[in-house]
């Protein structure tokens, strides 16, 4: 029910940042942009079927409605417990509902917690592969990924433990989707940037929007920011494709969960132009 296109996929999901990339060829094709979809708002059934209390709501304002609420959201996730909901398993051994047990939060905020799980395979991989399991919020998926068919539903919260469907979902990269499922909920452009390739600090600290848009605008910044990655990667074609692998599998993940939000795509956009100048400079020997 939830297979989306296939696409290529060449990095691993263990690890951290930059060093979570597999080997990628130096022959890959690299397209001068990572092109984008054309807008599709969110299917107001999707919305209807998981808060029916929104139906008369723009998608836009329950997105942004959303922002302030993340850190109850992420509460609720830190309050599963691990040892009842592995970060990968077979795909052979998938169950359609899991219930997982609730711990004391430490947070602060009061948990609200997840209503599924998305067990997330590479659309190239074969049965015996294993999945990645992801607690999401209904209503995180359904007012931003316009690709995916609207969630069945789901029980709330019962004696101390959670009762809820896990959903196949087939994607070009599960590690990518790592990325994104941060994203989906915390909003944070430094974090999507910081794990795609080594940046300056400085730089990608509390990157906002604006940073951004006025980098994409400024060569002379483009050019600083894709020397000291060239630098960073001894000027190694090869470290550098495997960078641009990452980028462009992160693209392919968006493009195929229907992911419409400007920040993150001009972000995307950005870190593609910093990957292609510092292919360029270790090219041509600088």
């Amino acid at each position: 029910m939830f297979q989306v296109a296939a696409h290529p996929t060449s990095f691993a999901m263990h690890g951290h940042g930059h060093q979570s990339m597999s080997t990628a060829s130096p022959s890959v094709q690299l397209p001068r942009t990572l092109s984008r979809p054309p807008f599709a708002e969110v299917s107001r059934d999707a919305i209807m079927a998981v808060a029916p209390e929104l139906a008369s709501v723009p998608p836009e304002y329950i997105r942004r409605g959303l922002r302030p609420k993340a850190p109850q959201m992420l509460a609720g996730i830190a309050a599963l417990s691990s040892s009842h909901l592995p970060t990968s398993m077979p795909k052979s051994h998938v169950p359609q509902a899991l219930t997982i047990p609730i711990r004391a939060s430490s947070s602060s905020a009061q948990p609200t917690y997840p209503t599924h799980v998305l067990a997330v395979a590479s659309s190239k991989s074969s049965a015996n592969e294993h999945v990645f399991m992801f607690p999401v919020h209904n209503i995180i998926i359904a007012a931003q990924c316009s690709a995916l068919p609207r969630l069945p539903p789901s029980s709330g919260p019962s004696s101390g433990s959670i009762h809820v469907p896990v959903l196949p979902l087939a994607l070009p990269s599960p590690a990518a989707f790592k990325i994104l499922h941060s994203y989906l909920y915390n909003h944070n452009l430094d974090g999507v940037l910081k794990s795609l390739f080594p940046l300056p600090s400085g730089f990608v600290q509390g990157l906002s929007h604006h940073t951004v848009q006025s980098t994409l605008a400024s060569g002379t910044s483009l050019h600083q920011l894709s020397a000291y990655l060239c630098s960073s990667a001894g000027s190694s074609l090869q470290v550098l494709t495997t960078h641009a692998a990452h980028v462009k599998e992160l693209w392919q993940d968006m493009v195929a969960l229907g992911l419409h939000d400007p920040e993150l795509w001009d972000t995307v956009d950005l870190a593609w132009e910093i990957i292609l100048g510092a292919l360029n400079l270790a090219a041509s020997g600088h």
